[in-house]
């Protein structure tokens, strides 16, 4: 009836065209991960409310869909397989760490220690400074957003600029003047040999024989733009430049928020440091060299049937403040779960460890994320044996622990009336190691976020190796501790940072394999193989 719409074209292994008017759509489907960031503002804000429900609104949305009477539990279907469940949720007894004291910058220079906020553990640098602030002298600026047609969405750069320079001065980075701003069309960004020319150009440009090239690049555009990926591939792996991206619609209210987040990213990508623990990691207090590690992989959408995984290991560059990251990144077989070349990628961070260090780690911890209960063996197994094999090649055998952390779970923690907060989440540092946990292995429950937003999601952390004989009081400590080193924020984050830094460099490569395959560009092979060797600073986002 309806011959001016389209129809449906159901995937198959031929096309198979139906008619709208004959179709139903099933509530309840996932929304494909690819697209959400194509949606709108009202359907992105609508999807938003949906998952961000309330602590005690998510608590009776899972108790109702467990007494349903079509649900498993309370329409029989459980009792014709002679199983009794019961539909109440479970009280279990946790415990809240405390969090840790930290270490800032004086006006003066020095390193003070402070106390972070009891409810949220979040810390501000109103009036104090990095830790370590690295020195800006060449850096400058390319603005994309000079072409747009409204003129709101153009960078005002002598309110942005120096309101930057002077928050930088403020949190204990010198930053001089720029030495290049450069005004551009937009259409460039999304064209690579364009992009590249361009940041080329620009790079010499401001070199220097006594000084060298830019340290930083600011990219500054007026929205989104999918070129984003060009520009880190071209930056990272063939000018070997370092790039930050900000928005001009944000760059002109310069809110001191805005400024000083700016501000520590910036800092942390050039090798500073913005914050560090007080006292030594539990257990490691005084005993040598340790090196903590994260790996993940990063797989292609479901629809992809072509495209690599990427697999991402990193690991700490640093001791006892263990907040500086070095990377690993390569491509392997699609949708593989084993990362094939574990033990040449940690070896080759244990190297660089001994080189800016002069001394190897003798203690070696591991944090592996997205695997599931069925493929710790795999970890243990072939990961592991991988790993002692490619370090028995420099005869060093240095004491290892794997832990696993898992957030791809259902589980979650509502707290008691008198013990909630604000939110009605439960606090910041709460463990639970008891009852819902495994009956003799070495696992529990961290939430180590506020929550501010919907329900918290606790992280699982599951320990199958351990040679260093971790109590579980040191080790819950030791992860919720390391989660306030997290360099692009001022609050403890939800995942440990050595997982948190390999997703996000595991992603990394994941928009370097698409920019090869959309940007054809020369010499791919070539650029392909530096991209399996290149070492990486999870820091560049």
């Amino acid at each position: 009836m309806y011959q001016d719409i389209p129809c449906l074209d159901f995937k198959g292994n031929k096309k198979n065209y139906v008619p709208m008017e004959f179709c139903i759509l099933v509530e309840g489907q996932v929304y494909p991960k690819e697209q959400l960031g194509q949606l709108d503002r009202d359907a992105g804000l609508m999807l938003k409310n949906i998952s961000l429900a309330k602590p005690k609104f998510r608590e009776s949305q899972i108790c109702s869909m467990v007494r349903s009477e079509d649900g498993p539990c309370g329409g029989g279907l459980a009792q014709n397989f002679g199983i009794a469940v019961n539909t109440n949720t479970t009280t279990v007894t946790g415990r809240v760490i405390g969090p840790p004291e930290l270490k800032v910058g004086a006006s003066n220079g020095k390193v003070i220690k402070i106390v972070v906020d009891k409810e949220k553990c979040q810390w501000n640098l109103v009036g104090k400074a990095v830790v370590q602030g690295k020195r800006i002298d060449r850096w400058g600026v390319i603005d994309f957003s000079s072409s747009d047609r409204n003129p709101r969405n153009r960078l005002n750069p002598d309110n942005f600029i120096p309101r930057l320079i002077n928050w930088c001065k403020n949190l204990g980075i010198h930053m001089e003047e720029p030495l290049i701003y450069k005004c551009t069309t937009v259409d460039k960004f999304s064209r690579a040999e364009i992009l590249r020319e361009l940041l080329e150009r620009n790079n010499e440009e401001a070199y220097k024989p006594s000084r060298g090239h830019l340290q930083i690049l600011l990219s500054v555009m007026s929205y989104r733009d999918n070129g984003y990926k060009y520009l880190k591939w071209i930056s990272e792996t063939q000018v070997g430049l370092v790039t930050h991206c900000c928005l001009s619609t944000s760059a002109n209210k310069a809110n001191d928020q805005y400024l000083a987040n700016l501000a520590i990213k910036i800092n942390a990508k050039l090798g500073g440091s913005n914050v560090e623990l007080n006292d030594s990691l539990p257990l490691f207090e005084g005993r040598g060299h340790v090196m903590f590690l994260g790996a993940d992989v990063n797989h292609p959408s479901p629809r992809n049937i072509t495209s690599p995984s990427i697999a991402a290991v990193v690991a700490t560059m640093n001791w006892p403040a263990a907040n500086r990251y070095a990377a690993r990144v390569r491509p392997q077989a699609h949708r593989k779960e084993t990362i094939l070349n574990f033990g040449d990628m940690c070896l080759e961070l244990v190297e660089s460890y001994a080189r800016l260090n002069n001394v190897r780690s003798d203690k070696i911890v591991v944090f592996r994320d997205g695997v599931s209960e069925s493929q710790f063996d795999m970890v243990l197994n072939e990961e592991l044996i991988d790993l002692k094999m490619a370090l028995q090649t420099m005869k060093h055998s240095p004491t290892i622990t794997i832990i696993v952390s898992q957030k791809h779970h259902q589980t979650r923690l509502f707290p008691e009336a008198k013990d909630g907060g604000p939110t009605g989440n439960v606090s910041p540092g709460t463990v639970v190691d008891s009852k819902i946990v495994h009956p003799f292995e070495f696992d529990f429950y961290l939430c180590s976020h506020y929550g501010s937003l919907g329900t918290s999601k606790p992280t699982h952390y599951h320990v199958f190796w351990d040679e260093h004989g971790f109590t579980s009081d040191q080790l819950q400590k030791l992860i919720y501790n390391m989660c306030f080193t997290f360099a692009r924020c001022t609050k403890p984050v939800s995942l440990v940072p050595p997982v948190y830094y390999a997703d996000l460099v595991a992603y990394r490569g994941r928009f370097y394999h698409d920019a090869l395959m959309e940007g054809q560009f020369a010499g791919s092979a070539a650029s392909s193989s530096r991209m399996s060797a290149e070492s990486l600073d999870p820091n560049f986002f």
